[in-house]
């Protein structure tokens, strides 16, 4: 339905220090700070999903957000990515996804977008909204502390 996009800024330098440290550092060090990042991201959408809770309801959203690495993007481009949903995906059936920790929550976009006769309750575009620069500085300061274990490990193999 939508697509959102964020661009960082001021990161060249650290693109350049992760070419230069190498391939196993741009994967393994830059995956791992991009899932932290994006675990805060997770946490958001958590609490905003909280609040819409209904406890007369064995369903919880909240208990279905997930972060998932993208094997597709990578393997097509390289681009790192993890992406941020609801378990149970946005199917219109309700009654498959009875096994998600959190039930069949097939009706969070309902939630999320609203329909003709109801209006929208956003809890995951807010989420993102709101911690998008915390994200990024989390995955900014993950990466960093990645290059300096590459470098360090590096050096060592010099002497």
């Amino acid at each position: 339905m939508f697509d959102i996009t964020y661009t960082l800024e001021g990161v060249e330098p650290l693109t350049k220090a992760m070419a230069e440290v190498g391939h196993e550092i741009s994967y393994k060090g830059g995956r791992a700070a991009l899932r932290k990042a994006a675990n805060l991201i997770a946490d958001a959408v958590k609490r905003s999903a909280q609040r819409l809770n209904d406890p007369d309801t064995a369903e919880q959203i909240f208990e279905n957000v997930a972060v998932r690495w993208s094997t597709k993007k990578f393997k097509r481009s390289g681009d790192l990515m993890f992406r941020v949903g609801i378990l149970g995906g946005a199917r219109f059936s309700a009654g498959k996804g009875g096994a998600n920790p959190g039930g069949d929550t097939w009706y969070w976009r309902l939630l999320e977008f609203g329909t003709r006769k109801m209006g929208a309750h956003p809890f995951m575009r807010p989420a993102l909204e709101q911690n998008a620069h915390a994200a990024a500085a989390e995955f900014i300061q993950q990466a960093k502390k990645a290059i300096a274990r590459a470098v360090k490990k590096a050096a060592k193999g010099k002497k």
